[in-house]
Formats: C-alpha cells, sequence, structure tokens
C-alpha cells in the first residue's frame, strides 16, 4: 500500500511531468487541447490511463494517422520516465478523445464522461 504522503509526491510528479508534454504536443499536433491521467496508485503499472483530447473528432483521427499516434505514445513515455513511474510500453496506457464527442454525448460533462469509460484491470 502506497503511503498518503508517498501518492501526493507522485501525482505531483505525474501532473508536472505530462503537463511539460502537454506543451510540447500543441505546437506540434493541431487540434490537441490537453490531457488528463487517471489511475488507482495502488495499481498504478496496471490502471494507468492517459487521455490526450483534440478539439474535433476529425483532428483527433488525423491525429492517430501515422507518426502522430506515435510521437504521442513518446511524450508520453518521457513523462512517465520524468515522473519517475515505470510502464512497460505508455501506448498501452493512452486512450484519446474530443470535445466534439464530449459536448455531443455528455453536454461537455469531462468528469461525467471519463467515469463513464471502462477501467482498466
Amino acid at each position: 500500500m502506497i503511503a498518503k504522503k508517498e501518492r501526493g509526491k507522485m501525482e505531483r510528479r505525474l501532473s508536472d511531468a505530462l503537463t511539460h508534454a502537454c506543451e510540447q504536443a500543441k505546437p506540434l499536433l493541431p487540434g490537441f487541447c490537453w490531457l488528463t491521467p487517471e489511475v488507482d496508485y495502488q495499481r498504478f503499472s496496471e490502471s494507468l490511463v492517459v487521455t490526450w483530447v483534440f478539439d474535433t473528432h476529425s483532428n483527433l483521427a488525423n491525429a492517430l494517422k501515422g507518426d502522430a499516434k506515435r510521437s504521442i505514445a513518446e511524450l508520453t513515455a518521457e513523462a512517465l520516465t520524468e515522473a519517475g513511474l515505470d510502464v512497460d510500453d505508455a501506448s498501452r496506457h493512452l486512450d484519446f478523445d474530443s470535445e466534439e464527442a464530449c459536448q455531443r454525448e455528455h453536454g461537455g460533462d469531462w468528469q461525467r464522461r471519463l467515469r463513464s469509460k471502462p477501467t482498466r484491470h
């Protein structure tokens, strides 16, 4: 079990590293808006999902073609390493979404949308 203090440190390191990845990605990925991690720190490597959010489905689809998806996986892997967190294959921990889909399906309520996604076991 991870102590509360250690969990707080992990959360800060992860947040800082992913913020850096987000800022690196914005000029490289047309339509990319933001990202967010979802994780159970007691089962970190099994539960981690980093959702990359684009403005439209079209920009998301374009990003998933070719080198962009690999770039996203590399940025995620670098962020996790920077945060001192160990995962075997960052691409297994990625999810993608769009503001457009959230607005259409959940009225723009991202908390509800992220809660409704299946969790990893």
